[in-house]
């Protein structure tokens, strides 16, 4: 039988956030690399809602792009609202979200994609995976083609096995009607990979032109745009914006649903799946907060190419005629058309425990997983572990260290920590409540945090990495300056203090510490600091915030340098804790079925206690004694 076959060094299944992240990784760092999708028109479709970012997910962003990563350029292309969330509230959880051109979304990441250099994208269903004494050799195509490759990347989504919901209506198809990943899951579970089935949904879209804005709020885009990309400047994206606007449910929607539950596939037993708990659909949150006689809902643009509209707010899959009554009973909708029902959609992903925190399978050499597919939710959690998954794939091919990131060190290391070390029932949503040192791994420091990093595995060039470093001196530099200008209690001072309802200064003091003060800032305080030089905004803001919060910063710090200590006491490959005495049953259990690779990793099993870890430092003490011996 006459068969293709070829070569090549990575292959990438799937061509959603994660896919695009790790295939242009890979074939950034040299490496010949093919990515497969059912698709090519789905390349970096956006299935769910019309943005990138929000809360905590645009800080996955900047880090993705401070590592040198792609989706923040390319929203920065394609976005036509702009906003920063949670400004209220402290530096650390201010979050950058941007409302996406959909189509343009898709279709500049997919140029992009086209023209990298050592990358191929090949339209296929993947069925099977090639595997050779616990290593990857290759994969094989529905058409029977074969492709050996030395790594491969699994971005599949929410593709295989997937079913479309609503009613009793259920599609065997992928998001948005697009062929479904049928065979791949037999041959992962034929290599002892465990499967989960997960669930997640969508609203309707409904025709702008059908929609009352009158009886809603309008929301409006920042008059002064922030860039996702710290490559970007932030002049050449000041751009007319486009609403969206806010309505509300009410008692006369939740008496529908209530009325119609019974209807609901995720009631009636009809879905399988486990859903997000922290993205409920309308008919989840009515039985949920029964106390609550409304539920925010947002009107969202899905592009300027067209007039759909999506509403956040009321993912569901109730029957289509009981859609139809309840997205009518929402002020503003009356008259609405529906251009697309809502759907749940059911999928099979992989129990992420499986995974070490590079995100390469411990028992398959060279198989690597990203996205959806390891359980958790979004595109930005997504486009993060895609990242990680083609830097690792490529430096182990390199013969390189692999990069891994912490708890300490970004977003992105609390989320694929928490993936491979916590039990995930449901898919994983990067929360800011998640990350224990939040005010040191801020959105607006993640290229000071992380462009080393990028550097050191080579998607970032030399001069990029050199002005992060001119960034840093020149904070530096600021700050200490900033600590030493002397401010007297002159007529001056005491008038701008005045006007910004600041008391009046009895003593001098350092212009320091009046930027410490809750009413005051860096900028602020321009016109009494007479010595001040022009710097970039940046590297403003970075003074202002390191300045003003100082004394928790260094509280952080010391709380990561206990954490380092724990992080760096590697615990032995073939460390057999059934030999260890004292360590509860149930933290045996779970240390043999995790397989930590630290000591810190351990401690944040859930069923390990603080007395199981000493147990086991105890033991280790000893073990290394034996080893030296």
């Amino acid at each position: 039988m006459n068969q293709l076959i070829k070569n090549c060094d990575i292959v990438v299944i799937g061509a959603g956030h994660a896919g695009c992240e790790a295939a242009l990784a890979g074939a950034r760092l040299g490496l010949d690399t093919i990515m497969f999708t059912v698709s090519v028109d789905s390349i970096a479709l956006m299935p769910c809602n019309p943005n990138i970012g929000g809360s905590s997910k645009g800080h996955l962003v900047k880090e993705v792009d401070a590592l040198g990563g792609e989706m923040g350029k390319n929203i920065d292309k394609t976005f036509i609202q702009s906003k920063m969330l949670n400004q209220s509230k402290g530096p650390a959880v201010h979050s950058l979200r941007a409302q996406a051109d959909k189509q343009a979304y898709s279709t500049e990441m997919r140029k992009t994609l086209e023209n990298t250099p050592n990358l191929t994208i090949k339209q296929g269903e993947i069925t099977e995976l090639l595997v050779e004494d616990g290593k990857i050799t290759g994969v094989k195509t529905f058409s029977n083609a074969v492709y050996y490759c030395k790594a491969v990347i699994l971005c599949t989504g929410t593709y295989l096995k997937a079913r479309c919901i609503y009613g009793d209506v259920s599609n065997y198809t992928g998001p948005n009607g697009l062929q479904a990943a049928n065979y791949l899951t037999d041959s992962l579970k034929s290599l002892g990979i465990e499967m989960f089935r997960f669930k997640t949904g969508t609203p309707a879209r409904i025709d702008g032109k059908t929609i009352d804005y009158s009886k809603m709020e309008e929301q409006f885009g920042d008059k002064r745009i922030v860039p996702f990309s710290f490559s970007t400047d932030p002049e050449t994206i000041q751009i007319d914006q486009v609403s969206c606007w806010l309505t509300y449910t009410n008692e006369k929607t939740h008496e529908i649903i209530r009325n119609n539950l019974d209807r609901s596939p995720l009631y009636s037993g009809m879905i399988e799946g486990t859903g997000p708990r922290y993205c409920p659909s309308i008919e989840d949150k009515v039985v949920r907060f029964a106390d609550k006689n409304r539920h925010q809902v947002f009107i969202e643009p899905e592009g300027l190419y067209t007039n759909e509209m999506y509403v956040g707010g009321m993912s569901s899959s109730l029957p289509e005629d009981v859609q139809d009554q309840m997205y009518h009973s929402v002020p503003g909708l009356e008259n609405a058309t529906i251009v697309r029902n809502a759907y749940a959609i059911e999928y099979d992903c992989i129990n992420p425990r499986q995974l070490n925190p590079t995100l390469e399978f411990k028992n398959i050499n060279g198989l690597f997983s990203a996205g959806q597919f390891n359980g958790s939710s979004g595109y930005e959690e997504a486009a993060a572990q895609g990242l990680v998954a083609g830097i690792n794939a490529a430096l182990k091919i390199q013969g390189k260290e692999m990069m891994t990131l912490d708890r300490s060190e970004a977003y992105i290391g609390v989320l694929i920590d928490d993936l491979v070390t916590k039990e995930n029932h449901e898919p994983y949503r990067m929360m800011t409540s998640r990350a224990e040192y939040r005010l040191l791994l801020r959105q607006d420091n993640a290229d000071i945090r992380l462009r080393k990093k990028g550097y050191e595995a080579g998607l970032i060039d030399q001069e990029t990495y050199e002005k992060v470093l001119r960034k840093t001196e020149a904070i530096e530099k600021e700050i200490k300056r900033v600590e030493h200008v002397h401010i007297g209690a002159n007529e001056k001072v005491q008038k701008l203090l005045e006007s910004y309802g600041s008391t009046p200064l009895k003593n001098g003091t350092t212009l320091a510490e009046l930027i410490r003060r809750p009413e005051l800032n860096y900028k602020a305080l321009e016109p009494i600091d007479e010595e001040r030089p022009k710097l970039a905004w940046d590297v403003e803001e970075q003074v202002n915030i390191n300045i003003k919060y100082d004394g928790y910063i260094k509280r952080q710090l010391k709380q990561v340098e206990q954490f380092k200590k724990l992080e760096s006491r590697k615990i032995p490959e073939d460390l057999d804790y059934k030999q260890i005495k004292g360590l509860r049953i149930e933290a045996m259990q779970k240390l043999e079925l995790y397989q930590p690779v630290s000591i810190g990793q351990a401690s944040r099993i859930s069923g390990v206690s603080p007395a199981d870890i000493s147990v086991l430092l105890i033991y280790m003490e000893q073990y290394t004694k034996e080893e030296k011996h």
